[in-house]
């Protein structure tokens, strides 16, 4: 095999990705990041395409974003016609689920992946999440605990510049933060309530971070300065090529010519999200690899989850008003002002049969009519519980436009999830009220529940009548956008993909540092863990390279027309 210039290819932009790059370039190594869709441009946020005001039900964007060919991707629950340009395209992109189990795959391909368009709240998990099979008797736990995260959550914090506070909760640990974070009044007035009513229910303030004035992500431009990352845009893994137990490269299409080739690397940093990657390795099967890379357990997209997704609306009687200022964050052209309030898992000790795996973010008072109550909106997050039978697979019948085999999905509830899901409808309600507010609406995979106005009550009636007709396609598993596991990590080969630093056990030079490696789907956001766990890894990956000493040489096998090549 000839030799490369590249220490490491990253498959993928996005959160992992971006700080994966961030990492090995700072080590030193020279990296090639594929990106399989395009470069952005100030144009993407041009603040004209801002609507000066938006519909409380959304209808006429989503149909629109439909008839363009992002049938899945407008049935995100917060989907925006303004941001439809970092969603993909479903034509181009299909996947397919069983009748019984339909799953809303949202997702974006373009330099920086998701990170346009998530909510920019990044929490902490705790070993509440990393120790809850044992906890439960359900799966395996994860090979690490909060211990070996802690540094990389500080460190992921610290680059990032997040805004929050030092709240002092056992289930949500507190992290590094730039500046505080601010609630509205209404908030202040609610979390004063809950927690004199409930001592061990605790309201925080969001601990987010804010748009980067220069849109690029942070680590991701931290890369680029070092001079050692090249980014491919436009360029679609397609598999990993393999020589017995080590990879060697990756076979790349160029997105807009469709010409096939390979790259060289010494080492493969897989980041393009769970399903995306688990597609990737089972793609790269080969006769030394047979059921895929990495599958010698035959786990590999097995033990897939999404968090539990529950929406619910209301009133907070107690305030009057909608209030629109926070100026915890400088303000945005482009994106609306962030902000609100979290309600972290609230009885951590008690018994795992009923205890209350989710939260709830939201905000209490930040908009809605000048006059009357104020406004709430949440959305919750349960636990779901890993099961084998929740997988990715391919679907060797069909394929995308690139002629790849697209993935197969199946996430569906097992009892003990919609157990958990019914607990976490009834804890919000009873929160909410019992805290002075008032639930009128409640809507999940189990279906819809009105009080008093409804949902959506200053909406017109057609609107409504659509935004009700069409809930239960939204609402389905997927909503909650923080997919996990499919190529787990763990501390015996014979159950596992990864070991404990996100290496494959079957190829070692191959690194998985998405949510793909989770071994279950927590509560609170995934991206703030995937970060640290992609820091870890890749710490690991250099210092491991650094031992054997670094070897670089020449690199492109013939056929190598990349578009949109980017040599920073």
């Amino acid at each position: 095999m000839a030799t490369s210039p590249y220490d490491a290819i990253i498959v993928g932009s996005g959160a992992s990705g971006s700080f994966a790059a961030k990492e090995l370039t700072a080590q030193g190594l020279r990296v090639l990041m594929l990106e399989a869709g395009r470069e952005i441009t100030p144009a993407d946020f041009d603040p004209a395409t801002k609507p000066k005001k938006v519909p409380p039900i959304n209808i006429l964007e989503r149909a629109i974003a439909t008839l363009g060919g992002q049938a899945v991707q407008s049935r995100a629950a917060f989907f925006r016609g303004m941001l439809s340009k970092f969603y993909v395209n479903d034509r181009d992109n299909p996947y397919t689920t069983p009748p019984d189990a339909p799953f809303v795959w949202i997702r974006g391909r373009q330099a920086g992946g998701r990170t346009h368009t998530f909510g920019r709240v990044l929490l902490r998990w705790t070993d509440d999440d990393f120790k809850a099979q044992s906890r439960t008797g359900r799966g395996v736990d994860w090979p690490i605990s909060y211990s070996d995260l802690e540094p990389f959550y500080d460190e992921v914090e610290t680059a990032l510049g997040l805004y929050g506070n030092t709240d002092g909760v056992e289930s949500l640990p507190d992290g590094k933060y730039k500046a505080p974070a601010k609630l509205s009044p209404a908030e202040e007035h609610f979390k004063a309530a809950v927690e004199t009513r409930w001592p061990e229910r605790h309201v925080v303030a969001w601990r987010s971070l804010a748009p980067s004035p220069k849109r690029v992500f942070g680590p991701l431009e931290d890369a680029r300065a070092t001079g050692l990352l090249t980014i491919l845009f436009n360029t679609i893994a397609r598999r990993i090529v393999t020589e017995d137990k080590r990879a060697t490269g990756v076979e790349v299409i160029d997105a807009v010519t469709r010409e096939t080739s390979i790259i060289r690397a010494e080492h493969v940093v897989v980041c393009a999200s769970p399903i995306e990657s688990v597609r990737l390795l089972l793609n790269s099967g080969s006769s030394d690899h047979p059921g895929g890379l990495g599958n010698s357990s035959g786990n590999l997209g097995r033990y897939f989850m999404d968090q539990l997704p529950m929406l619910g609306f209301g009133i907070y009687p107690p305030m009057q008003g909608g209030w629109s200022g926070d100026d915890s964050q400088p303000a945005d052209p482009f994106y609306d002002p962030s902000g609100g309030i979290f309600i972290p898992r609230f009885d951590a000790k008690g018994d795992p049969a009923t205890r209350g795996d989710y939260d709830f973010q939201g905000a209490v008072g930040r908009g809605g009519s000048s006059g009357g109550p104020a406004s709430l909106l949440f959305f919750g997050f349960g636990q779901m519980q890993p099961h084998a039978d929740n997988r990715v697979c391919l679907n060797m019948s069909k394929a995308d436009r690139w002629g790849i085999p697209v993935p197969h999905i199946r996430c569906k509830m097992q009892p003990v999830d919609e157990a958990l899901l019914q607990r976490q409808e009834a804890a919000f309600v009873e929160t909410i009220n019992g805290a002075g507010g008032k639930v009128e609406f409640v809507g999940s995979p189990r279906g819809i529940r009105e009080w008093g106005r409804g949902a959506y009550p200053d909406a017109d009636p057609i609107s409504r009548f659509l935004f009700k007709r069409f809930f239960k396609q939204v609402m389905v598993m997927g909503a909650a956008i923080h997919e996990a596991g499919g190529a787990r990590m763990g501390a015996d080969p014979q159950t596992s993909v990864l070991n404990q630093w996100g290496q494959c056990w079957d190829v070692p030079n191959v690194y998985v540092t998405d949510a793909s490696a989770f071994c279950g789907s927590g509560v609170t956001g995934t991206t703030l863990t995937i970060m640290a766990q992609t820091v870890r890894a890749c710490r690991h990956l250099a210092q491991g390279k650094k031992d054997a000493g670094f070897h670089s040489g020449s690199f492109f096998e013939p056929g190598s027309g990349m578009s949109q090549a980017s040599a920073v």
